[in-house]
């Protein structure tokens, strides 16, 4: 359990993130959603702690996430693997080596200096791209591949960490809609598979509603919707979005729609599973 409590980051005398209160269970696939500026990404950011809070605490089982430094910081920044919307990736090596750039928080100081890797690395990080269909182009340059091939490959960066929790900041913003299913089944799977928690910040409802088993709306810095996609109303996407309430039925209520449908169907096949099982 992943809890966060009277979480607030102030630039000055603005407050980007605002007395953010949250539980998030083992396992949980939860969409942050909101218009840019909201505070998701600062959110994110503070949760591997790559930003500090101005207040709150951040709390993971017994350790209190806010007050850890050095090797203790080190360990808690490998169990929440972070994915970010420009990649990340150093484009002059190949492609495996920034898979294995993941596992440098598993080795001793003075092998991490000079970046040796064992063999059990790297059969980790062929795996991993195997498993993102990426295993094909393990030694191209890192800077060749199109941008869902580079998300793919930061996917399995985070992978090889051995990770607890993931945390994607905007991961498909810059992809188009085919990478964006790609990257998105891929997160789903491994969330499913893996039973890793992942914490996505995602700009699109019908995107959020149909991989997330839970929303959290932002806007302004504060949490304004926390639920199943299903129990998102036109009101509160209006409020997120920043669009008039009598435009809702034009944009999110059109999404709105497209939710219902997926949870239903989502309900359907897992009927349907359940009697497959049984019988």
């Amino acid at each position: 359990m992943l809890r966060i409590e009277g979480l607030t980051k102030r630039f000055g005398t603005n407050a980007a993130v605002d007395n953010v209160t949250l539980s998030i269970p083992r396992g949980e696939m939860v969409g942050i959603i909101g218009r840019s500026g909201a505070g998701k990404s600062t959110l994110l950011r503070m949760l591997n702690r790559l930003a500090d809070p101005s207040e709150g605490r951040i709390v993971s089982g017994d350790r209190d996430v806010t007050a850890l430094k050095g090797a203790a910081l080190r360990r808690w920044r490998r169990d929440t693997a972070m994915i970010f919307q420009q990649f990340n990736l150093v484009g002059r090596l190949d492609v495996l080596t920034n898979v294995l750039l993941g596992r440098l928080n598993h080795r001793s100081a003075a092998l991490t200096l000079v970046k040796s890797f064992s063999r059990d690395d790297k059969i980790r990080a062929i795996a991993a791209l195997e498993r993102l269909d990426m295993g094909h182009l393990l030694a191209q340059r890192a800077e060749t591949l199109s941008g869902g091939q580079q998300q793919r490959v930061a996917i399995a960066r985070a992978l090889v960490q051995e990770p607890q929790i993931i945390l994607a900041d905007e991961p498909i913003a810059s992809l188009d809609p085919r990478n964006t299913q790609v990257v998105m089944d891929a997160l789903f799977r491994i969330n499913r598979e893996d039973g890793i928690t992942v914490v996505s910040n995602l700009h699109h409802l019908d995107i959020a509603s149909k991989y997330c088993d839970r929303l959290i709306g932002m806007a302004a810095g504060k949490v304004v919707f926390d639920g199943p996609p299903h129990q998102l109303t036109s009101e509160v996407a209006a409020k997120l979005y920043g669009i008039e309430a009598k435009d809702a039925g034009a944009e999110a209520l059109d999404q709105l729609e497209a939710i219902a449908s997926e949870e239903a169907l989502r309900a359907k096949q897992d009927a349907e599973r359940a009697r497959q099982t049984a019988a």
